[in-house]
């Protein structure tokens, strides 16, 4: 793979990083996580941690090369993309009952853009190419 190419797609080793900082902050500041949780789901807190611990184990799958990490990568980020979902609606209603502060319109627009950037990082989970490259 070019230096360009590896840029644009990224490594299941970035995308295990990911997962091992978020898994550490789900377990040591879960409260910081409850907020995203779907109002319709119960026990928010507990939803947190199980999540926390799904990513520090899919970041050691993947660091690991296992072959499981990939499929296992992949339906925890579609598992948790209703929490961004979440997080993108909260920010729109925060801002709009804001006044449209600047903060607030830059958090609603960070939490949009933050959406669809789980397609390549479930690309790169799922690439053997992008799995073993750095």
């Amino acid at each position: 793979m070019t230096s360009r190419a590896r840029l644009a797609r990224p490594s299941s080793r970035l995308v295990a990083g990911a997962f091992l900082a978020s898994g550490v902050v789900h377990i040591v500041r879960p409260a910081w996580f409850m907020p995203l949780i779907p109002r319709a789901l119960p026990w928010p807190r507990e939803i947190v941690l199980v999540s926390g611990v799904a990513e520090l184990a899919c970041a050691a799958g993947l660091a690991a090369d296992a072959a499981w990490a990939g499929r296992a990568s992949a339906a925890l980020l579609l598992g948790v993309w209703p929490g961004n979902l979440q997080m993108a609606l909260d920010a729109t209603a925060r801002a709009r009952r804001g006044g449209g502060q600047r903060r607030d319109i830059a958090l609603a627009t960070l939490a949009w853009a933050r959406l669809p950037l789980q397609v390549p990082m479930i690309r790169a989970v799922l690439t053997p190419s992008a799995r073993t490259s750095v």
